[in-house]
């Protein structure tokens, strides 16, 4: 995950509430599930002391649209703002009800999307309906490239089939030609991670062969629904689906380069080690495994972390305890890191680690 999602976080100020849970909307009673689970997470928020946390939650949290079937939700509010409002993929194993002087970032890294900004193309030879889902919001519009017919008239036996089938194959592609033209103007414009095509197989096809490659290579064609089908939940589920194989690849890079970097020096792993390239801004990407209950301490400065008082006072800094899986993160989006959160594929000491940007030659 990328580091400039939370770049707000560093700077604001504690007390945090931590909220993760599952809002799936998948049965009858959905509606009385969530506020019986809201209930139980603001319980759980003012036996900690964070009552007024709560009541800045609760409102964005039994307002919110409802999701597609099985889905999470996080939150993380602090000092009258909700600060991060976040759909999840996939609901968390357990719910979390956390007031910490710290924000709480491991749920994100592991469950919430990925791609905050991608595109929708429902595509036929006649043009196309596109959404453009950004910050949990879409904004819809049709392509109509005015190509006409689209369809042939003449059986193959028709002495007016061969013309009439190059002016139904020029009009196609015409109509492919807008919205490819209209597709890439908006990647190009909101800097889309992701385009999702659907569509007959031949329309996906053309389409894709028509887009510029910075286009085309961000493509991924789902093998659902189809133009004016109205297969909304079959749809969201899909993206989803093809949102968590990236997020695998993803785990997958992440793991071979820390493997690859402990001859060359460009990783590092455990607590210790963590902090000291953290200090120095030389993590590239942070590898979140079980960090369990550790602590860390910190300075003046979310960056300033180290796993003992004693190095924070040769620094000259004041320690204070905290938590190392909300202490890490947070350095980490401080310092412009990337953040993933490892599976079972690797298991670092301390339950963390990270690729560095550059070999540490100290610390």
């Amino acid at each position: 995950m990328r580091a400039e999602r939370f770049r707000h976080l560093p700077s604001a100020k504690g007390p945090f509430a931590s909220i993760y849970f599952d809002d799936s909307h998948d049965t009858a009673d959905a509606e009385a599930q969530l506020e019986l689970k809201w209930r139980g997470l603001r319980e759980q928020l003012e036996a900690q002391g964070g009552r007024a946390l709560a009541d800045i939650i609760e409102p964005v949290l039994l307002g919110a649209r409802p999701p597609v079937g099985r889905s999470g939700r996080g939150l993380i509010a602090s000092r009258g703002n909700v600060l991060v409002n976040e759909h999840l993929i996939r609901p968390p194993a357990t719910s979390v009800a956390r007031l910490s002087d710290l924000p709480y970032l491991v749920p994100l890294v592991e469950h919430a999307v990925e791609h905050h900004t991608y595109v929708l193309v429902a595509v036929d030879h006649a043009g196309a309906d596109i959404t453009v889902h950004r910050n949990d919001h879409d904004r819809s519009e049709s392509v109509d490239g005015g190509g006409y017919p689209v369809h042939y008239a003449h059986s193959a036996e028709s002495r007016n089939y061969g013309d009439a089938q190059r002016t139904v194959e020029n009009a196609q592609a015409k109509n492919i030609r807008a919205v490819s033209e209209r597709l890439t103007s908006l990647v190009d414009g909101i800097k889309a991670e992701a385009v999702f095509v659907l569509g007959e197989v031949q329309s996906r096809s053309e389409l894709i062969a028509d887009l510029p490659e910075r286009v085309a290579e961000r493509v991924a064609e789902l093998k659902v629904g189809a133009r004016h089908s109205g297969h909304d939940d079959e749809v969201r589920h899909a993206i989803d689906a093809e949102l968590l194989l990236r997020r695998a690849a993803v785990i997958d890079v992440a793991a071979q380069r820390f493997q690859a970097g402990g001859a060359s020096g460009l990783a590092a792993e455990g607590i210790a080690a963590v902090c000291a390239a953290l200090r120095d801004g030389a993590v590239e990407t942070l590898i979140m495994g079980d960090i369990g209950d550790a602590t860390v301490v910190i300075g003046d400065g979310v960056t300033t972390v180290a796993p003992a008082a004693d190095v924070l006072s040769e620094l000259g800094d004041a320690p204070r305890v905290v938590r190392a899986d909300e202490a890490l993160p947070l350095a980490a989006v401080a310092t412009d890191a990337n953040l993933v959160r490892i599976d079972e594929r690797l298991a670092p000491a301390d339950g963390i680690a990270a690729v560095l940007r550059y070999a540490r030659t100290h610390g």
